[in-house]
């Protein structure tokens, strides 16, 4: 393993912090190879990191960005869309070479092939994958799947992750959230050059202090990141508060 801990204040640093780290590492990849591979997550504790991202002197141009996970039959224009998210935070923002989404409406396995075939075409140089309350990286709740070679499959939610939806504003209810959603697998997410986890605020240090913690273990998802030999853990006060001195 080689993990470093980033400490910071406050949302907002950790987010230019990791921002930083992940411009740092898309610029090596485009002056090695030319070009770079980007796996990008979403959600409310990703807000500060892209918005910092996007003042980061980086080639967009250059840069071909894949979508982390999104649910079933939840169109594009739901506020919790991911496609939206993405789309409207990010990718309109920049000049990419390209943006491949995961696509959750209309034949499923034929999104999934088709968004599998563009990802395998190249390793993927930088994963920003984030910790979920309830240990998952994307949608791959406790217990993970650690074994499959797919590079995305469909997993059923459970009622953490729902809460979570919830909790973050995305739905009105538990019973709003989509039972199932579209997800990059662990196999998948680890083949990641260097994985970037942003990881902020109070609701997260439980899954925090048990990634860091405890064994490697389906039942705590992230745990598995620290197998991988280059992750960058970015956390505030808040997220790191239940963890020893560092």
């Amino acid at each position: 393993m080689n993990l470093t801990i980033n400490v910071s204040p406050t949302p907002k640093q950790l987010g230019e912090n990791a921002a930083k780290a992940i411009a740092s590492l898309l610029n090596e990849a485009i002056g090695r190879q030319g070009s770079a591979r980007l796996v990008l997550s979403t959600g409310a504790s990703q807000f500060e990191t892209i918005e910092a991202l996007l003042k980061e002197d980086v080639a967009w141009e250059k840069v071909e960005m894949f979508h982390l996970d999104e649910y079933v039959d939840l169109p594009e224009s739901h506020i919790a869309s991911f496609r939206k998210y993405l789309k409207e935070r990010f990718v309109s923002k920049v000049s990419l070479k390209a943006a491949h989404f995961v696509n959750g409406e209309g034949d499923v396995g034929a999104n999934i092939a088709a968004l599998t075939k563009e990802l395998q075409k190249a390793p993927v140089d930088v994963g920003v994958i984030g910790i979920g309350e309830n240990g998952h990286i994307a949608f791959n709740d406790p217990p993970a799947d650690f074994d499959t070679d797919l590079a995305y499959k469909v997993v059923d939610l459970d009622e953490r992750c729902k809460k979570q939806q919830v909790g973050e504003g995305w739905f009105a209810t538990v019973e709003d959230v989509p039972k199932q959603a579209i997800t990059m697998c662990v196999k998948q997410i680890m083949s990641c050059r260097h994985i970037v986890t942003a990881t902020p605020h109070p609701v997260k240090a439980e899954a925090v202090r048990n990634t860091i913690t405890q064994p490697v273990q389906p039942a705590i998802p992230a745990t598995i990141l620290k197998t991988h030999p280059d992750w960058h853990l970015f956390l505030d006060e808040a997220s790191a508060s239940l963890l020893l001195p560092l």
